[in-house]
């Protein structure tokens, strides 16, 4: 064999099929191979679940439509708030996707014959696009209402980007005729449609504003937590939350149960049709106050002829039950509807109109606390009743001479003759005897100083000083003379009317205390608390006090021709408080009544604000008369209502029998 064979034959033999040194990488490979072949396993069996949620979150939306809230009705079911269809034009922009192709491919081709070099972008091309389709809908609405509204393109341009999937507003609150005008005009099939909502209708006005509160837009919409969906991109349509009164109170009974539907998108974010699932929405809890719209009505219109601020409570004796919650200035609740202007808060603002002085104003009570000074002294044994004081036309207190109310010297009289003349002397000695601590736990136990316990806003700002409260507050001392005043309702003293008619209240049933409640019940239980403690002569005389000063004493203008109610017997208690403002002392109206005296139904307080510094703004003058017309209204209501309607309280003692003539 030649030398190039044996070399041809020796790479024959020595070429094999296989390395041994690649055979090292073979486990290596196997091992990635496992890995891949995992994580593909991984990927689709393990993260199937996971991948398939995120791609429904993806392509899924959640829309939310709020229910429609609750009425409010008085105790005679009568509507004090209600709803009422509001209309508005709107468009579906996910239904106009080809008219934007098509009007941006117009747009752009304009731009390019014109030979313009100023080309807007892609961007504002689309832009434009949308805001020329959506006016040329506007137009077509304008030329069928005969109306001129315009269209807001950055409004446009921010409701497409973040709410594509709600409908757009393009004109809002429809009047029926325009609304039935549209409706006959418009195509099933049009992006156009008018869409139903409800807002709050006041049938009665102003009535009882501040009790019964506003509502305002609520843009964070709660659905329930069996509402599917949670987890999904969510668009709300906007909702109410209440503010003030029963609305802010009862808010979450009265809220409507949020309703909704969801839907797929594409991956533009259009809408596809139909929902994958959807609940309508559902009608809010109505809510029965106590309030008698006839009597609020009297108690506002008779407030409103004063011109001056106040307010007027009025109490069911037998239950506690609110018949007038009522405060003066006031504000029109149609003014909130849909929301509340600029201008018209600025005038509520001017005229002090947001306080509800029934339930947040706070006064010194006057006079009319000295029934509560009476009612401690029996108690304490310091007062008897048929015992005399000579008022002299003052009373020396230290080196301080403290006037009668009225200047003049009432001589020789006993406790009813004090309350029906309203003698300051009486009650300042009176007070004095039996100390500041006595008089200020009587007021407590009475309910002054806390809570009422009605199921509205109140303040919690009323105050029964005593000297451990001046000292902790003030670092001051606690004189005789602070007793004087606090014994005829002055000083530091504050009360809310709300609780001078819960007062009132127990007054009329001999107890301590009384709950009020802003809820009607039918069938309501008669409300009893501790009795008052006095004896059935003691309580007769401090009645007939009552009874004197509504016939012959500082109220006797109730037996006036124009106020006087035939056949209504009526206990009252007048009073003037004062207070320091920077402009002089302005002066507080007060009158705290019950009636009929033998079988309390109804028991009233009125405070009525002073506006001018120095003027005498008596009870009797200016409080008087509006009580006197929710007794008369009250009165004419009893003759025609059905025998049992409303039974008065009857007590465990005998009925207050009728003076056949005045106390001396």
């Amino acid at each position: 064999m030649s030398s190039s064979g044996k070399e041809r034959g020796s790479l024959v033999e020595t070429h094999k099929g296989y390395d041994p040194r690649v055979i090292v990488f073979y486990p290596f490979i196997a091992v990635l191979l496992l890995i891949l072949a995992g994580g593909l396993a991984y990927q689709q069996l393990w993260l199937a679940d996971r991948f398939h949620e995120s791609e429904r979150k993806q392509n899924q939306r959640r829309i939310l439509v709020p229910g429609p809230r609750g009425n409010i009705y008085d105790r005679e079911g009568r509507p004090l708030v209600a709803n009422r269809p509001r209309f508005a034009v709107t468009l579906y922009l996910g239904e106009l996707r080809k008219d934007f192709r098509a009007e941006y491919i117009r747009i752009r081709k304009a731009y390019r014959a014109a030979g313009d070099k100023d080309v807007p972008t892609g961007a504002q091309m689309e832009r434009i696009a949308r805001y020329t389709v959506v006016q040329r809908y506007l137009d077509q609405v304008n030329r069928t209402l005969s109306r001129e509204a315009k269209l807001d393109a950055d409004d446009l341009d921010k409701h497409f980007r973040h709410q594509l999937l709600l409908p757009y507003l393009l004109v809002d609150d429809l009047q029926t005729s325009e609304y039935a005008r549209l409706i006959e005009q418009l195509p099933v099939t049009s992006p156009l449609q008018v869409y139903a909502s409800s807002i709050r209708d006041y049938p009665r006005g102003s009535l009882a504003a501040h009790t019964l509160g506003y509502v305002t837009a609520n843009d964070a919409l709660d659905a329930s937590e069996d509402f599917p969906g949670a987890e999904l991109t969510t668009f709300k349509m906007k909702g109410t939350l209440g503010r003030e009164g029963l609305e802010a109170r009862f808010d979450p009974l009265l809220q409507g149960e949020t309703g909704g539907a969801i839907y797929r998108v594409d991956p533009a974010g259009y809408r596809v049709n139909p929902p994958l699932s959807k609940r309508q929405p559902v009608h809010g809890h109505n809510l029965h106050t106590s309030l008698d719209s006839d009597l609020q009505a009297v108690a506002e219109k008779a407030m409103a002829a004063t011109e001056l601020a106040g307010a007027v409570v009025a109490l069911d004796v037998r239950t506690g039950e609110v018949l007038v919650l009522a405060s003066k200035p006031d504000y029109s609740l149609l003014d909130f509807v849909p929301h509340l202007g600029h201008a018209a808060a600025r005038d509520i603002t001017e005229r002090g109109a947001w306080l509800n002085r029934a339930t947040h104003g706070l006064y010194p009570p006057g006079s009319s606390f000295k029934i509560l000074t009476a009612i401690a002294g029996l108690r304490a044994g310091t007062i008897d009743s048929a015992a005399l004081v000579n008022c002299t036309g003052f009373h020396q207190v230290g080196g301080r001479k403290f006037p009668c109310h009225d200047g003049h010297a009432h001589g020789e009289i006993n406790l009813a003759t004090a309350i029906e003349k309203s003698c300051n002397v009486y009650f300042y000695k009176q007070g004095l005897d039996m100390g500041v601590d006595t008089l200020a736990a009587e007021a407590r136990g009475h309910g002054f100083g806390r809570f009422s316990g009605i199921e509205i806003p109140e303040t919690r700002g009323s105050l029964v000083p005593d000297p451990a409260w001046r000292m902790e507050r003030r670092s001051e001392r606690w004189y005789p003379g602070d007793t004087a005043n606090l014994s005829i309702g002055q000083g530091d003293l504050l009360v809310t009317p709300l609780q001078m008619a819960a007062f009132t209240a127990s007054v009329a049933r001999d107890e301590r205390t009384t709950t009020p409640s802003i809820l009607h019940e039918d069938n309501r239980v008669a409300q009893h608390s501790a009795p008052s403690g006095l004896s059935a002569g003691q309580y007769t005389a401090l009645v007939a006090g009552m009874e004197a000063c509504a016939q012959t004493g500082t109220a006797k203008v109730l037996q006036s021709a124009f106020m006087k109610i035939p056949g209504l017997r009526i206990a009252g208690k007048t009073g003037t408080a004062q207070k320091q403002t920077p402009k002089g002392v302005i002066n507080f109206a007060w009158f705290i009544c019950f009636a009929p005296t033998e079988r309390p139904q109804i028991a009233i307080a009125v405070v009525m604000e002073g506006d001018t510094p120095g003027e005498e703004t008596a009870g009797g003058r200016y409080a008087v008369p509006v009580a006197a017309a929710v007794l008369k209204k009250w009165d004419e209501k009893q003759k025609t209502r059905p025998v049992g309607m409303l039974p008065g309280f009857i007590s465990q003692r005998p009925a207050v029998p009728e003076r056949s003539k005045p106390n001396p």
